[in-house]
């Protein structure tokens, strides 16, 4: 592969909010809800316990919840930092083609990082990728190929993506009449989508279909009929999309506009992302499911990822209040780590507590919030090692 001559453009400087972000993200996905859920149950008939529940927990099909809201934003922050990543390569006068073979290479590493993680506990290896790590991977490197193509490239990249995604869905048939939907693990109690959007449905997709396929090519237990949750191989298709819209939000941040233009614009893309994901949803035309990444969730939930980048970065990077974000950065500079310990560490933590502390510990201080209680002292611990290894400069980096 030739090499590609470019100017070396001056190191960018890092950006405080998008590792703010990133951390924020990290510390949700690691807080597992905060076992929010358990305390809930115990309070049926309150609002306030019930909506707490619902934005700690992914909807089951349609519509969106805070916790829905973390895969996306990992990825979407993937593509800002892609565009800083490809920057400081270039200022450094690292090679071209040897930029592309480090991506082929943290592309399979990620691949096989997200296989080894859903792997854990099973009685050999779980050949799946619908992790969030191999969902980046799958797509990491044609992102690294977008980064240094004009936005307009970009643009026609994610609009050939989904437009293509949402063609196959569409274009596939659906189930006929009399189908058994308990051989794809489908209740009766589902309540499936109707008309159009139908063909957006749980486990009888176009994708789902490929996954019957493509997953049954590796050594299983027993043949791949269905994903409980519906989570699908090719979301990877869609997902880089997500990553390609933060390529375009890292490079309006480091391209030369004023600080205020950047935050018009970034909240200008999350509104225009928004509007359109939810009439492409109401309309039917493609409903907004996290779980398969449609096209209108990747469009939907890039326009909030754009409205929280915007609101980090405005704080955190233009009126300079940085402070509280410090335990946020400490997490999102280290977010490998974090995603890998928050996989193998919180049970172990947990019994560890219980052991030196007392089994009933949590029960004794924290009454029916002990749930709670637990989950965030093996959060403040996971917390502490991350801010052990930045007080050390131990970054884990891929």
């Amino acid at each position: 592969m030739s090499d590609i001559a470019i100017e070396t453009p001056p190191v960018p400087q890092r950006l405080v909010s998008m590792d703010a972000y990133r951390g924020f993200v990290m510390l949700l996905m690691a807080s597992e809800g905060l076992e929010i859920g358990r305390v809930a149950k115990l309070h049926p008939d309150s609002a306030i316990w019930s909506f707490l529940y619902y934005q700690v927990s992914h909807v089951e099909w349609t519509g969106c919840s805070l916790w829905d809201m973390i895969q996306p934003s990992f990825s979407f922050l993937v593509g800002v930092a892609t565009v800083y990543s490809f920057a400081n390569r270039q200022a450094k006068g690292e090679p071209y083609s040897r930029m592309v073979w480090h991506a082929l290479w943290r592309s399979l590493v990620l691949i096989v990082l997200g296989v080894f993680l859903r792997s854990d506990n099973k009685p050999q290896t779980y050949f799946t990728f619908e992790d969030t790590l191999s969902q980046i991977g799958l797509g990491y490197t044609f992102l690294f190929l977008l980064a240094p193509r004009k936005p307009k490239v970009q643009v026609l990249a994610a609009g050939v993506l989904l437009v293509g995604y949402w063609l196959a869905f569409a274009l596939t048939p659906m189930p006929g009449a009399g189908f058994n939907y308990a051989t794809v693990g489908i209740k009766p109690s589902w309540e499936h989508l109707q008309g159009f959007a139908a063909h957006w449905d749980k486990n009888t997709n176009f994708a789902h279909y490929f996954d019957t396929w493509f997953l049954n090519l590796f050594p299983r237990e027993k043949p791949f009929a269905f994903n409980g949750g519906g989570y699908l191989t090719l979301s990877f298709i869609p997902t880089l999309a997500t990553m390609i819209l933060g390529l375009l939000a890292g490079g309006l941040l480091k391209s030369e506009k004023t600080a205020g233009d950047k935050i018009k614009l970034l909240v200008f893309a999350g509104i225009g992302c928004i509007i359109p994901g939810i009439l492409l949803d109401r309309t039917g035309i493609c409903p907004v499911v996290k779980r398969i990444w449609t096209p209108s969730w990747t469009i939907f939930s890039g326009g909030y990822c754009f409205l929280l980048l915007a609101a980090f970065y405005g704080i955190i990077d233009v009126k300079q209040k940085r402070k509280w974000a410090f335990p946020l950065v400490v997490v999102g500079m280290n977010s490998i780590a974090m995603y890998v310990m928050a996989h193998f560490l919180p049970d172990v933590i947990s019994r560890s507590l219980k052991t030196n502390l007392g089994q009933n510990i949590f029960e004794r201080v924290g009454g029916e919030f002990a749930p709670i209680l637990e989950a965030s002292c093996v959060l403040f611990i996971l917390w502490c090692i991350t801010l052990w290894m930045y007080r050390r400069k131990l970054f884990l980096k891929i």
